[in-house]
């Protein structure tokens, strides 16, 4: 009797963990570049009654008896998997169309070896031009890419060598000029970032820079639409758009929530129905 309760009870915190995860689902329908998670259930360890034995010459063989002791928590994943994109024509919201993340981070330092240059990954691609010039996210984080450091070439003899923060400062102005900055941004399907310099010359002055890795999964929120590498995600692989198993930059638009509000409500149906059960 005790044990078929204990068992009911691992039933009852597990479902509410499930139920949990759910609302968070719902609650965040509306949020860009926003990947649902799931519970996966698993049974806890069970009791031997009796074991099996092999057949003989004399008997047949028996099965084991067991008697399961409840229900754990198997896994709580996140379903990387694509959602919708909202067109916005604003210049710089960006969504990713397949695998990758973008890069920012808090002090705009070029990339290291070590963790990763602290840097976050999202999938979320609002950004805006902040006061100084550079290039961040809602939360002031800066983008993350590839400078070209000389205005008047093309992109491919631009430096990849190294990853920092993105800045729509023309060096080529006057450093006191009211104007000293790039104008009439835009962004295009390879991740170039293109602006009309002091000189009235349309230059790619920058490219963004994406993230991949050999486990999505293995990644761990940090909260703000952001991911932090892990020893299970593995490093960074950092690539551009549609290069590298990193999918196409789609400039103007957000990405959505994948989140399936039908999906989620019935399985909010069905969970609340097994904790129901187990009362």
């Amino acid at each position: 009797m005790m044990r078929s309760l204990y068992s009911g009870v691992s039933g009852l915190k597990n479902h509410q963990t499930r139920m949990d995860v759910i609302g968070n689902n719902i609650a965040n329908v509306n949020t860009a570049g926003y990947k649902s998670s799931r519970v996966v259930f698993q049974d806890i360890y069970s009791q031997m009654v009796k074991a099996g034995a092999a057949a003989t010459e004399t008997s047949g063989g028996t099965n084991p008896s067991q008697i399961g002791l409840g229900v754990s928590l198997g896994a709580i994943d996140i379903l990387h998997t694509s959602a919708a994109t909202q067109r916005t024509d604003n210049p710089l919201d960006l969504a990713i169309e397949g695998d990758g993340f973008f890069i920012v981070n808090k002090d705009g330092a070029e990339a290291t070896e070590e963790e990763n240059a602290g840097y976050f990954f999202t999938r979320a691609g609002n950004f805006y031009i902040d006061s100084n010039g550079d290039i961040v996210n809602a939360n002031g984080l800066y983008l993350i890419g590839y400078s070209n450091e000389d205005p008047e070439a093309t992109w491919d003899e631009a430096n990849e060598d190294s990853r920092a923060k993105i800045s729509v400062i023309d060096p080529e102005a006057e450093e006191e000029s009211a104007t000293n900055r790039y104008t009439d941004i835009s962004i295009d399907e390879t991740g170039v970032i293109w602006g009309v310099d002091s000189n009235n010359q349309k230059v790619a002055f920058a490219k963004i820079s994406l993230a991949t890795f050999s486990n999505v999964n293995g990644l761990e929120k940090e909260g703000s639409s952001l991911y932090i590498a892990t020893g299970s995600s593995g490093a960074a692989s950092y690539a551009v758009s549609g290069e590298g198993g990193a999918g196409k930059i789609n400039p103007g638009g957000l990405e959505m929530s994948n989140v399936d509000l039908a999906s989620e409500f019935t399985d909010m149906i069905v969970t609340q129905r097994g904790f129901q059960a187990k009362s």
